[in-house]
C-alpha cells in the first residue's frame, strides 16, 4: 500500500515537470533528416546479440512496468517499440523509458497544459515542421519516433550534454528539475546491466 502511494505521488509530483518544448526554427538539412526519422514505417523488432538477451531484456523491464501498466500486451508493444525507436535514433532504451515515466507516466492520452500529447508529450508543432498531417501524436508508435527523434536532436546539438539536451526537450534548458528526474528515472528506476542492442 505505500508503495502505491508513493507511486501516486511521485506521478502527481513529476507531471508538474513536463514541461514546453519550443518551436526553434530548423535548417533544411535538420529538418529532412528528422521528417526522414519519423516517417519510417519499417516492423519495429528487437536488436539484441541473441534472442535471450532480448527476452531478458523484455522481462525484467515487463516487471518494472507492470505495476504502471496492467495491459501486459499493451506493456510488451510499448517496451518493444521504446526499444526500436530508442536505438534507431542512437538513444538509450531507458533513458526514453525514463522520459516516458517523467512526462506522461505511461498515459498513452496524456495532455501537458500546454498541449504536449502522448507517452512523450510531444508538442503538435512538430507534426508541421518534421511529418506529414495525418500522424497522430496519439498513436504509440508514431510518439515515440517524434520523441526519440526530437532528443536525439538535442543531444546532438548540445554536443552529447544530456542535461542540456533534456532541458531543451522539455523546454526548461537552464533549468534543473526536469533533467534531474529523468536522470534519477534513467540511472535508478530503469537502469539495467545486461546489453540492450
Amino acid at each position: 500500500m505505500r508503495g502505491l502511494v508513493a507511486s501516486c505521488l511521485l506521478a502527481v509530483s513529476l507531471r508538474g515537470l513536463a514541461g514546453n518544448q519550443i518551436y526553434e526554427p530548423l535548417a533544411d538539412s535538420v529538418r529532412q533528416r528528422l521528417s526522414h526519422m519519423v516517417s519510417d514505417r519499417a516492423p519495429a523488432k528487437l536488436y539484441f546479440g541473441s534472442a535471450k538477451e532480448g527476452q531478458r531484456w523484455i522481462d525484467e523491464m515487463d516487471k518494472r512496468l507492470a505495476a504502471r501498466m496492467p495491459d501486459r500486451k499493451q506493456r510488451l508493444e510499448l517496451l518493444r517499440t521504446v526499444h526500436y525507436e530508442a536505438l534507431r535514433a542512437k538513444l538509450d532504451p531507458q533513458l526514453v523509458l525514463g522520459i516516458i515515466e517523467v512526462e506522461s507516466a505511461f498515459r498513452k492520452y496524456a495532455v501537458s497544459r500546454a498541449g504536449a500529447r502522448g507517452y512523450m508529450q510531444v508538442m503538435p508543432f512538430w507534426v508541421k515542421q518534421i511529418g506529414q498531417p495525418k500522424h497522430n501524436l496519439f498513436h504509440m508508435r508514431t510518439n515515440l519516433a517524434y520523441g526519440c527523434a526530437i532528443l536525439r536532436h538535442y543531444v546532438d546539438m548540445e554536443d552529447g550534454d544530456y542535461f542540456r539536451a533534456l532541458g531543451r526537450y522539455n523546454g526548461s534548458l537552464g533549468q534543473s528539475p526536469y533533467p534531474r528526474a529523468v536522470l534519477v528515472a534513467w540511472k535508478i528506476r530503469w537502469k539495467y546491466d545486461g546489453p540492450t542492442a
